[in-house]
């Protein structure tokens, strides 16, 4: 006689091994591997299925700052995020290369003829030089505190953070850069510190990289935002750098018809300080912009 016990035992066992299943089954899903290019090799990872997503990740970190978005967005999307080259588990350059050239390269080695393109700060100025060099390629952009080739900075303190790197080795020119005042707002949340952190020790070899092996776009983009008719939704924290706000004055002025949302208590680090407000902000204009298969 099989007791009611034994039923509860044999139903949560049923459960536990359906449980260890399922996350297996997400796991896989997760396709990993690296593109050889000319001179370097970038490490890349996609989920999900319909239309392809890029995720293109900040200055010293890497593809794991998506991490509060990558599986949310494979949902819905084909997304694939990958280390630029020098961070992350990708190649340090060692030869001239061009940041938009590689991701050009990347998208055609993974047979994605068309993708929308969502990249922050260091990604965004990717993204949109990415639009001008290869627009037939791009389905929407979505900017995230943006950079922009071109634009010449107010801030000046990267040089001091390369002579500690040099001279003190990474983690301290770690802490210098997350005591700058892009960080400064994203560090005061505890629930994301030790994570930036993190990033930010394992990246910091980035600070000695030469460069000058970086072919910069020409003309810059900031001199030919006009050319860009590419839907485009721009997104910045309202606690963002005044570098940063001005970048975004100058693409909302040039880009015609994009879009600005403002992410309030947020500083640079848009998409973890604040991911439920940004994930929702960008999964609708996605939803609104992008075209249909």
């Amino acid at each position: 006689m099989i007791t009611s016990s034994k039923l509860f035992k044999a139903a949560l066992l049923f459960f536990l091994l359906f449980a260890v299943f399922a996350q297996a089954q997400s796991q896989q899903s997760v396709r990993r591997g690296f593109v050889k290019l000319d001179g370097a090799k970038l490490y890349y990872e996609i989920a999900g299925k319909g239309r392809p997503i890029v995720l293109i990740h900040g200055g010293q970190m890497d593809r794991r700052m998506w991490d509060m978005q990558f599986d949310l967005f494979a949902k819905r999307y084909k997304v694939i995020r990958y280390d630029v080259r020098g961070y992350g588990k990708s190649d340090a350059p060692v030869k001239g290369f061009s940041n938009e050239d590689d991701l050009y390269d990347l998208l055609k080695s993974l047979r994605v003829d068309k993708a929308s393109i969502v990249g922050l700060s260091l990604g965004g100025r990717i993204a949109v030089d990415f639009a001008l060099k290869h627009p037939e390629v791009v389905d929407s952009l979505v900017l995230v505190g943006p950079g922009l080739s071109g634009y010449r900075f107010s801030d000046r303190s990267g040089w001091a953070i390369v002579e500690a790197a040099r001279d003190e080795g990474p983690a301290k020119a770690a802490e210098m850069w997350l005591q700058n005042p892009y960080m400064i707002p994203a560090m005061e949340n505890p629930a994301i510190s030790q994570r930036l952190r993190q990033l930010a020790i394992e990246n910091a070899h980035v600070w000695l990289e030469n460069p000058i092996f970086e072919r910069e776009l020409k003309p810059p983009a900031i001199e030919r935002l006009s050319h860009i008719r590419t839907p485009t939704l721009i997104v910045v924290g309202d606690r963002d750098v005044q570098d940063i706000q001005k970048i975004v004055e100058a693409l909302q002025a040039g880009i015609s018809g994009s879009e600005k949302q403002v992410i309030r208590g947020a500083g640079h680090i848009v998409n973890m300080e604040k991911p439920e407000e940004f994930n929702r902000v960008v999964l609708s204009f996605l939803e609104k912009e992008s075209p249909r298969n």
